[in-house]
């Protein structure tokens, strides 16, 4: 099964992405995670997605689907695969088509989740992390039991700047402003499935499986 998962930045779908690779058994495409890596690799490519992460933009369409190529023909994406931050406009999911065809495969379904912008903000601007040990931690689903402190190595815990409200915003107008047509692009292809992204991990779990008509665990 190849599956997109599409949804606002802290929507869930990291998790419910890799909750589909365990249960399908298929590959994780993180876009998000690739770009990350290569930032703390201090690559050409993360030095550059890092500057412009920070300013809550995003990177260039031919260097992110370059990405996206490479990963597809690795071997554990030949049972399928879960997309997770790619495709985000249209000319990205022109490319994804091409790249699938190319390989005489399609999508079978994208899902939506869908939030509100004052849960979303709730969720993108709690996080921390511990600037000594790099433990994460989140002011409204995992505190420190002392407030900017860590609970393991009792470093100060600091806020990312690209999670600073100012940043979060702009990366919400961005996503609605270039992601948007994406949605009514892969209705008229009728493989669009809408979720609603609120509740537990379960919960949602759940509400994918149903839309996918997968068996109950």
């Amino acid at each position: 099964m190849n599956l997109l998962l599409m949804g606002p930045p802290g929507a869930g779908k990291g998790t419910q992405a890799v909750l589909l690779r365990e249960r399908l058994g298929i590959a994780h495409l993180s876009v998000g995670e690739m770009l990350r890596e290569a930032v703390k690799r201090g690559t050409p490519l993360g030095r550059m997605a890092r500057e412009i992460m920070e300013r809550g933009e995003l990177v260039p369409d031919d260097v992110v689907g370059d990405m996206v190529l490479r990963r597809l023909a690795e071997p554990d994406c030949r049972s399928g695969f879960v997309l997770d931050g790619y495709p985000r406009n249209l000319p990205q999911a022109a490319r994804l088509s091409e790249i699938l065809r190319e390989k005489g495969r399609r999508l079978d379904r994208v899902v939506s989740l869908r939030l509100s912008l004052v849960e979303l903000l709730k969720r993108l601007t709690g996080r921390r992390v511990c600037g000594s040990c790099g433990a994460l931690y989140h002011l409204l689903t995992r505190p420190p039991k002392r407030d900017g402190v860590c609970d393991t190595c009792q470093g100060v815990l600091l806020q990312r700047s690209d999670d600073s409200e100012q940043v979060v915003r702009e990366r919400l107008r961005v996503f609605e402003e270039q992601t948007q047509p994406l949605f009514e692009h892969y209705g008229r292809e009728g493989i669009l499935s809408e979720v609603e992204g609120a509740g537990t991990v379960e919960e949602i779990a759940e509400r994918i499986a149903a839309v996918l008509e997968l068996a109950a665990a």
